[in-house]
């Protein structure tokens, strides 16, 4: 009788330690899946930062190049906005054969 028991006792010893190495084993496969997303996630934010970093050095550079031309135009389009003002302040502002309003 006592031989039955360590045989029996043997055998759950050695069925809960291999529910414990599987139980393990899922336990670091979902852990790796946790890691692969969480970096995956982290990878994209990563590239989106990156994008709008780009974007914005492009927008300073640019802005930077244009601006020393804008300052030579300026003038020249002021003169030709402050004409066109005057031009448009000469014309009525109804129709010449039109009858107001009484």
């Amino acid at each position: 009788m006592v031989r039955v028991n360590k045989d029996r006792l043997r055998k759950w010893l050695w069925v809960v330690l291999a529910a414990s190495i599987a139980f393990q084993l899922y336990f670091v496969r979902e852990l790796l899946a946790a890691l692969f997303l969480f970096t995956l996630a982290f990878a994209v934010l990563a590239g989106l930062v990156a994008v709008f970093y780009l974007v914005d050095q492009a927008g300073q550079l640019s802005l930077a190049w244009v601006e020393p031309r804008a300052r030579q135009v300026m003038p020249r389009l002021r003169e030709r906005a402050l004409g066109l003002l005057e031009e448009l302040s000469k014309k009525p502002f109804r129709r010449l054969r039109s009858q107001p309003d009484q």
